[in-house]
Formats: structure tokens, sequence, C-alpha cells
């Protein structure tokens, strides 16, 4: 058989495969098209991941673009799939017939998908409005009790939350958009630190707190300072009361160590004697 012949009988097995008269035909019709919408849907990923690296490093926030990514990965299927049913005869003639019948279609398939558009409906408003974002710690309510857990996703369907024991929750996007949770990431932890220390009577109380306040601002540990006034007069000399704030016990404790460390020092260096 010559290459002419050989070529004429491939296309004409082509042709064959791709007569939509045929169930065979219907059969890889189907599949061509499965096969363009997934490999359409995976290079929207990618489009998406290659845009959400750039972003990543530019300091901008993921989450809205990681949720319209999937959607638009779920869109290119949708669409797909209206394409075909344009092509396939008897998606054509059950659409003629549905068309009779809309309203009652329409109810049913709201009501058997009222929870699933609920989710995607909630999803958007939450990435939307933005009260929290990938990598915020939330304090969450479920069936269980309060839980607290890293936001891993946001997707169509689910919020999805890392427990620091390692568990996996997955929150409905309608519970997450309708429950109070509180937002960890938003506040900043502080810890109370109280510093005291007695001057002998007669001390310039001015250069004290001057002292000691300066010495608080200056130590690393530190992230704000309250006050420092004078708490007790007696006999025995005045107290001045230090109140500061770290960011956590560990640092309250090393805080509270080195200024009664830096005080005697510099109370001494001043003429400023402790009773």
């Amino acid at each position: 058989m010559t290459k002419a012949a050989l070529t004429n009988h491939f296309w004409l097995v082509v042709a064959n495969l791709l007569d939509r008269r045929t169930r065979l035909g219907e059969t890889c019709f189907a599949l061509l098209f499965i096969l363009g919408a997934v490999l359409a849907g995976r290079a929207v990923r990618m489009a998406v991941h290659r845009y959400l690296d750039k972003t990543e490093r530019a300091g901008a926030d993921p989450t809205a673009i990681r949720f319209l990514g999937q959607l638009a990965n779920l869109g290119v299927y949708i669409y797909a799939f209206i394409i075909y049913s344009q092509y396939n005869s008897s998606l054509q003639r059950l659409g003629t017939a549905w068309l009779a019948s809309v309203g009652v279609v329409s109810v049913v398939v709201g009501l058997a998908a009222q929870s699933t558009l609920g989710n995607l409906i909630s999803g958007i408003s939450l990435v939307l409005y933005r009260p929290f974002k990938i990598g915020d710690r939330l304090q969450v309510n479920i069936p269980t009790g309060p839980e607290t857990g890293v936001v891993q996703s946001i997707n169509l369907g689910y919020t999805i939350l890392r427990t620091s024991d390692d568990r996996q929750l997955l929150i409905p996007n309608s519970a997450m958009a309708s429950q109070a949770c509180l937002n960890l990431a938003q506040a900043q932890a502080r810890v109370s630190c109280v510093i005291s220390v007695t001057v002998a009577p007669g001390t310039n109380m001015a250069a004290a707190r001057v002292i000691l306040t300066e010495a608080a601002r200056g130590n690393p540990k530190t992230t704000h300072v309250e006050s420092c006034h004078v708490t007790a007069l007696s006999a025995a000399g005045s107290t001045l009361t230090l109140n500061a704030s770290c960011a956590n016990s560990q640092d309250a404790a090393q805080l509270k160590s080195d200024l009664l460390e830096t005080a005697q020092k510099q109370f001494e260096a001043a003429g400023i004697k402790l009773a």
C-alpha cells in the first residue's frame, strides 16, 4: 500500500471515529471535549499559580487569587459542557424537552444545590470582605467545641484550618461566614511585667523615674511601657513601680531580671540609694 493510500486510510478512520451519527463517534467526540477541558483547566491553574508566585513575592494576599483560580477552573468545565451540548444531538433533544418544564427543573436543581450554592456564595463573600486570609490563626466554634487553627485554604465549598496538633478542620464556607470567629493574627499578644524598686528617703524621684523608664524602653524585650509611678511611701523610703508589657511570659520574667540589675547599677552611678 502506498504512502498516499495509507494517509487516506488514516484520515478515513479518523473521520469515522469523529462521526457523531454513530455511537462510537459520539463517544470519541465526548472524550476529545473532556481532554480539551482538562488541558484548558490545567492551563488556567498553571497561569494562576504563576501569577500567585509573583504576588506572594511582592507581598500580596494570595487568598483571593487561589479562590478565583478554582472558580475559573470550574468555569472552564461548565463552558466545555455547554459547547459540547450544542454538538450532541441527544443533549439537544434533552434540552428541548427540559425547556418546556424549565420552571420545575430550576426549582428542583435549586433545592438540591442549595447547600452547595450557599457555600460558593459565602466563599465569594469571604474573599471580598476578607475577615481573614491564608496564614491567619483563627479561633472558631464547631459542634465539638471551640478550636484554634491556621487557615490553609478557602476553596469553593470549605475553609480548611490546620490545628496545632496537626488535625485538619473542614468548615463549610456558609458556617464561616455566619459565625463569629476570633482572628488571633490581628491581636498583639501582651503579658504584663511589673517592676518595683524602693529608694531611700530624700531621693530625687523624677531622676529615678527617668532612669527606670529609659532602661525599660531600651530593652528589646519590652513592647510597651505603660506607666512608672510612686506607689508607696514610708519612713524606709519610696516605692517606684514600672508597668511594662512583653510578647510572652518568658520575656516578662527576663525583662524583670534585666531591669532590676540595670536599675541597681544606674542608681549607684547616679548616687541614688536603694532602701
